[in-house]
């Protein structure tokens, strides 16, 4: 809520609109990325699987197995080394994507870029799109200090732009609201209506992480393919220049004073290691897909981050 350098309070900084939610939907198509991520629940539907099985898109040659498909024998390999060897063939499957958003009062700041809030719109909206071009079911929850929306999974064009629009409208928050859903009591809401094999997205600055929220994520992630996009400022990991700073939360103003020490510095960057190596665990020790995204790097880069890949490789 804090804002030591303001942001221009325009769509570019404060607050998303549904206009420019929309709009990357264009970026998703610019970027190229490749569709289809790899998964194993047993219904059918266009993802593609590391479930072997009857299917159009060729995975791979192995040696014969006891069981397999005579008419799956892949002729060639087998007459090149001398061993019976069957191609395997991706099931198709379908699965919702969940995605949990958290627009609370700690979203509601920024120092340089675009606001927390305003990152973590645009972030969901991305990954939003591409599944819509992948052709899958979307649904999950948008909260905010003013808003909280809960939409079941849907395929259609309009049912993503009921999630855009919720996404637009929660970044417009009063700075003298202050009030909010925490992140706990969401993912109680989705546990009720998730099914084994989903995926789930959970935006956030994870500010609210203790021993309840991370158990409630680890048993998510037990049931579900679970990506956490951990939006935060540059001025969290890193404390300013010395010097006195005005920071406000739009009603009220103080001061900030950084200090010079080196030990101050230390302690302020210490904290913030804390908090990542606590988020870090986590996903490490959870097999959780983890997209750090900074409130100054461009949106589209949760797209294209190492934690997405990774995720894409090891599912199913």
């Amino acid at each position: 809520m804090a804002n030591p350098n303001p942001v221009s309070d325009d769509r570019n900084g404060v607050t998303a609109s549904r206009e420019e939610l929309i709009a990357l939907g264009r970026r998703v198509g610019a970027i190229g990325e490749a569709g289809g991520r790899r998964v194993a629940t047993p219904l059918a539907g266009p993802n593609a699987s590391r479930l072997c099985g009857p299917g159009l898109e060729f995975a791979e040659v192995r040696a014969y197995q006891p069981g397999d498909d005579v008419r799956a024998i892949d002729w060639r390999v087998t007459a090149r080394t001398g061993r019976t060897h069957s191609k395997l063939f991706e099931a198709e499957r379908e699965r919702p994507v969940w995605f949990v958003v958290d627009l609370g009062a700690s979203m509601q700041f920024a120092t340089r870029g675009v606001f927390k809030s305003v990152a973590a719109a645009r972030a969901a909206a991305l990954l939003a799109w591409r599944a819509h071009r992948d052709t899958e079911r979307i649904g999950g929850i948008v909260t905010s200090p003013v808003v909280s929306v809960e939409l079941p999974p849907g395929r259609t064009r309009g049912h993503l732009l009921r999630l855009l629009g919720a996404l637009a409208t929660a970044t417009h928050v009063p700075f003298e609201v202050t009030s909010e859903l925490p992140l706990l009591r969401e993912l109680d809401w989705l546990r009720e209506r998730v099914r084994s094999g989903s995926r789930v997205v959970v935006v956030s600055d994870f500010y609210g992480l203790d021993d309840a929220l991370a158990s409630q994520l680890a048993a998510l992630a037990t049931r579900c393919e679970l990506m956490l996009v951990w939006i935060y400022d540059p001025l969290e990991a890193e404390a300013p220049p010395p010097g006195r700073y005005r920071v406000t939360d739009g009603t009220r103003s103080e001061t900030l004073v950084a200090k010079r020490s080196r030990t101050w510095r230390k302690a302020y960057a210490a904290a913030f290691r804390r908090r990542e190596r606590q988020i870090r665990k986590l996903a490490s020790c959870q097999r959780i897909s983890l997209v750090p995204l900074r409130t100054d790097e461009p949106a589209t880069a949760v797209l294209t981050r190492p934690g997405l890949r990774e995720s894409r490789r090891r599912a199913g």
